[in-house]
């Protein structure tokens, strides 16, 4: 039988990370995007040829991996450059994750979790997923975890929710919910246990 797909997002400072390591502690195979997205754009990884030839050698570091200041600062100078640059990643990533996905399923996993934070931006996922989970919280919770944890400002870290899809649009996207404010590790760890079951975990 296949593997349950289940699409796992949430805005920053959710708790999506911690919630895809409880449901890999319960045996889903968890394939995260971001991981992916580092490889391609790392010292040889796929993505740096075409990055290269779009947007020039001083893209790429000495090491052979993206700059990633030096493209920092392109996107902030040319939005449209962000477009273009995941117009090269955007695919390889997903070529990798269902590679990935493929293995988990011939292995017999029950569950296989597609950890993906631009899952709603993108479009191009919930049609190959069979349901999406979205873990969320209030604004000001993301404000103040991500300030804490990454030592930003509170300006820094709303811009970045801003750049992120709207909470009711993530919510509009969601078969299941987990609101992750005000819960304890051990409230969440039976919260993510008791909604694993319905996916035979």
């Amino acid at each position: 039988m296949a593997a349950l797909r289940l699409g796992l997002t949430g805005g920053i400072g959710s708790g999506k990370s911690t919630v895809a390591g409880m449901l890999a502690e319960l045996g889903a195979s968890v394939l995260d995007a971001d991981a992916e997205s580092r490889r391609t754009t790392g010292a040889g990884g796929a993505a740096i040829g075409p990055i290269a030839t779009l947007f020039g050698p001083q893209f790429i570091d000495a090491h052979g991996a993206l700059n990633r200041d030096a493209m920092r600062a392109r996107v902030f100078e040319d939005p449209s450059a962000r477009k273009r640059l995941e117009e090269i990643i955007h695919p390889l990533v997903q070529d990798a994750i269902t590679r990935l996905a493929e293995q988990a399923n011939a292995s017999g996993s029950k569950c296989v979790v597609f950890d993906i934070p631009l899952l709603v931006e993108s479009g191009r996922w919930p049609a190959r997923l069979d349901a999406v989970l979205v873990v969320d919280c209030e604004t000001r919770t993301q404000i103040s975890r991500v300030a804490r944890r990454n030592g930003l400002q509170e300006d820094a870290v709303l811009g970045i929710i801003q750049a992120q899809a709207p909470r009711p649009q993530r919510l509009a996207a969601a078969d299941i919910v987990i609101f992750n404010d005000g819960k304890s590790l051990d409230e969440l760890r039976a919260e993510v246990a008791s909604m694993a079951r319905r996916f035979g975990l």
